[in-house]
């Protein structure tokens, strides 16, 4: 019986002298965060040498690919403004293309630092993970080609393309009451409505209206603005990040005092704020 209890407690010893021996292994191979792609402290950023940023690769003027291949836009210009803030040069940075349905999930799954992807700061949002000051106050308003269109009474009974469930529909209810809307799915869509005379104008994303005015000439945006809404520096939340989220809110705020961001605003053709 002695001899079975010592052969089983040698059994139990052994499972967990190898029990002990995985986790360790575990822990110094798997436990530490990814150089490449990590939500990292200020500190570990700094020591990693560059800051992983997720951006947008396709919504001009905020984030593309130029002719060239090269990325381009506000929110570039801003990332980089904040790698040279800190990290002391513009190129520490390391871009990640991200999907809008993805744009915190990246910083939740630890994949990249910050985010800067076109995101509005909301209260909702804000439970999951921190927003920086705001770098710029987007918001709806209108695109026209027609001349006759000047400013917004003048769509009075006129038809507006709307994308279809968007919270711009109330807006421009609010605004101007009177007005016809013209559902649709897309801003490609928006575009055919127009070019087809099915509709006068279109209301939407500023942001995106500013781009497509860049790609299209001839429409124009209207100089009033349909609403506000910030757009925000997506960061971790969690007291090893303070200090990263410090140092950005900090800069956002001189660039702001500065003027740079306006600058560089209207250098990509964003109405201004």
């Amino acid at each position: 019986m002695n001899n079975g209890c010592n052969r089983w407690s040698k059994i139990n010893q052994l499972h967990l002298v190898l029990s002990a021996t995985f986790v360790l292994v575990f822990c110094l191979c798997f436990g530490g965060k990814s150089l490449t792609a990590s939500a990292a402290t200020l500190p570990e950023i700094q020591q990693r040498g560059y800051v992983n940023i997720a951006v947008k690769y396709n919504l001009r003027p905020l984030g593309f690919k130029d002719d060239n291949g090269n990325l381009q836009g506000l929110e570039i210009d801003l990332a980089r403004r904040l790698a040279e803030e800190l990290l002391g040069k513009p190129d520490a940075v390391r871009f990640k293309s991200v999907a809008n349905s993805d744009r915190l999930s990246v910083i939740l799954n630890n994949q990249v630092d910050l985010t800067i992807a076109r995101v509005t700061a909301t209260e909702s949002r804000s439970r999951i993970v921190s927003f920086s000051v705001p770098y710029y106050i987007d918001g709806a308003a209108i695109i026209t080609k027609d001349t006759s269109i000047q400013k917004l009474q003048d769509l009075s009974k006129r038809k507006i393309a709307v994308l279809n469930n968007s919270s711009t529909i109330a807006r421009v209810k609010y605004f101007i009451p009177n007005a016809e809307l013209v559902g649709v799915n897309s801003y490609v869509e928006a575009r055919e409505k127009i070019e087809n005379n099915i509709a006068d104008a279109f209301a939407a994303d500023t942001s995106v209206l500013s781009g497509w005015v860049q790609e299209y000439p001839q429409y124009r945006l209207l100089p009033t603005k349909l609403s506000a809404q910030p757009l925000s520096v997506v960061m971790p939340k969690g007291l090893q990040y303070d200090e990263l989220r410090r140092k950005v809110n900090e800069a956002i705020a001189r660039y702001t005092a500065t003027g740079w961001l306006k600058e560089r605003a209207q250098f990509w053709g964003l109405l201004p704020y």
